[in-house]
């Protein structure tokens, strides 16, 4: 087993490393100016969105939200992403998709500073809050986001629990991540089984990620040798999924499952 999937399966180690790695990887990479953590989606058959000028070095991060909204209409609605990173998925959407209000919740101290200074955008906010006890009243947000981050939480069902918690019936929760096979069962069945939740979309998406990440792999990789010591290189382009890294190669042998999932809440 290696570290990036021991990381994965672990809930105690992956919350100790993520809770170190994060600020640290902010505060390494801010000067370059990196707006998205996650790992992109080049689809084929999907849609591409027209992008201004200033966000298509972001595209093949932006397509992954795009893929991951799944067509919900934000425009005037309260919309709230969990563990929204580095922000560059919430300000493409406060820019371009119209909502009233979108909240970006992250654990990243470093990030939300980062977030507030970079992504200035009306109606636009970010605050630092823990995914698995969201610090908001029941039935708050109209959608609620999620790209690429549960695999650090120690709780999963918990978190949907929040999720379900937060949302207005009839709300929308818009979700993908990836898991090893030991994290799969529990991952399919906190969405397809919660008594709030109704599945109305799951699909597997590792050949278009997989397309996503050698789209990404020359910024990445030299991000990773601008920012970070030669000591750290090798977890970096795991975590950054470069091509030729040990999680690129086993979302080619799909060893690792990369899912994206469309639920409502029930009661709308």
């Amino acid at each position: 087993m290696g570290l990036i999937e021991e990381i994965l399966v672990r809930p105690s180690l992956r919350q100790k490393l993520w809770q170190w790695w994060y600020p640290f990887f902010t505060r390494r990479v801010r000067a370059q100016g990196i707006s998205f953590l996650n790992y992109a989606f080049d689809g084929e058959h999907d849609i591409r969105p027209d992008l201004r000028a200033e966000d298509e070095g972001d595209r093949p991060n932006i397509q992954l939200y795009n893929h991951v909204l799944g067509g919900v209409d934000l425009r005037g609605k309260r919309v709230l992403e969990v563990s929204c990173g580095h922000g560059g998925g919430a300000s493409y959407f406060a820019r371009y998709l119209g909502p009233a209000e979108y909240v970006g919740l992250d654990l990243n101290p470093e990030g939300i500073r980062y977030c507030v200074e970079r992504h200035r955008v009306v109606g636009l906010s970010f605050q630092v809050g823990d995914a698995q006890v969201l610090p908001f009243a029941p039935g708050s947000f109209d959608v609620v986001i999620n790209v690429e981050a549960s695999h650090c939480y120690p709780n999963f069902p918990g978190f949907v629990d929040q999720v379900a918690k937060v949302l207005k019936p009839g709300g929308w929760f818009c979700h993908a991540d990836l898991r090893y096979p030991n994290g799969l069962e529990e991952w399919v069945g906190a969405l397809t089984q919660h008594p709030s939740l109704r599945l109305e979309q799951m699909r597997l998406i590792n050949p278009e990620v997989i397309r996503g990440m050698e789209l990404n792999t020359p910024r990445y990789a030299a991000m990773v040798r601008q920012a970070l010591p030669r000591c750290l290189h090798g977890l970096a382009m795991d975590f950054a999924g470069v091509k030729g890294s040990r999680l690129y190669r086993d979302a080619v042998s799909g060893e690792m499952t990369y899912r994206s999932f469309k639920l409502q809440r029930r009661g709308g």
